[in-house]
């Protein structure tokens, strides 16, 4: 059931998929796809619970090579998936084969950086390109910019989630840090200066990470099947760790709200005190 005009938008942020080719491991070391049906699986089992759901939408890394191959297969994973879905490229994505390979549809720029909005009753969701060909780090065009630019202009007041695939921040994580968004000056004045409520989400981290950017807040997302190591010491070398995965769930509640979601199923749930429901002491 839709829900009724009092009620918020709501919409869920998957990150990092890193899909590969089938039979191979991520890094030798993961397999991403059984990880990204359980994500699904999941979403799809909570929408009672949590939705009505207008979009998810994923942050980049889509896959881990970008290749047609894993394109595709990351649209069939995603095919159960019972609301619908959109997508920025990140470092390991290609940026071509991810247009090409959604070319099918409408929010699908047909050329230059894969930006798009998406705008609901009380809240717009603006997706921003991050990806530089052939680098790890990331860094938005000029062309990106003035898209923001134009679109917060249209928006006026209006609550705002802008989404990228490169934090802007200082994480402590050396190995990530140095691979983060460049040159992110001009981005961090554009969003301070907007007038109305605006959130930064991220991903490329592999993990649940909160902090400031300018006068907002930036919120990366985790992964869905592995995690960048928590290792906060100088020098530390580049890890990952099979940490369980997770996704975000954004919506207006007085103001633009995040929960953090575990994927995969743990069981039923349990009333806190069923004596005081079935009239026992």
């Amino acid at each position: 059931a839709r829900r009724n005009k009092l009620s918020m938008t709501r919409i869920i942020q998957i990150s990092d998929p890193h899909i590969v080719p089938k039979g191979e491991l991520a890094y030798g070391q993961v397999e991403t796809s059984a990880p990204l049906k359980s994500c699904v699986e999941t979403i799809n089992r909570i929408l009672p619970n949590i939705g009505p759901i207008d979009m998810a939408i994923v942050s980049g890394d889509l896959t881990d090579f970008g290749t047609t191959e894993e394109y595709q297969r990351f649209r069939d994973i995603m095919e159960p998936l019972e609301i619908p879905y959109r997508v920025i490229p990140g470092n390991h994505d290609n940026v071509s084969e991810m247009r090409t390979n959604f070319s099918d549809q409408e929010w699908m720029p047909k050329s230059g950086p894969i930006n798009w909005t998406a705008e609901f009753t009380d809240l717009a969701l603006i997706a921003l390109d991050t990806n530089v060909a052939g680098q790890d780090y990331g860094n938005l065009s000029d062309k990106s910019l003035g898209y923001l630019q134009d679109i917060l202009a249209d928006l006026r007041k209006k609550p705002v989630i802008v989404a990228i695939h490169h934090p802007p921040i200082l994480t402590g994580m050396e190995t990530m840090d140095k691979h983060n968004l460049r040159d992110s000056g001009k981005f961090q004045t554009i969003l301070s200066e907007y007038l109305g409520e605006l959130k930064l989400v991220c991903g490329h981290m592999h993990r649940n990470i909160t902090a400031s950017f300018g006068s907002v807040i930036c919120q990366i997302a985790p992964g869905t099947s592995h995690a960048t190591t928590m290792d906060l010491r100088e020098g530390a070398p580049h890890c990952l760790t099979k940490e369980p995965g997770a996704f975000l769930l954004h919506e207006m509640r007085g103001g633009i709200m995040t929960h953090s979601i575990p994927i995969g199923h743990f069981g039923d749930t349990h009333l806190f005190y069923p004596h005081l429901h079935n009239g026992t002491k």
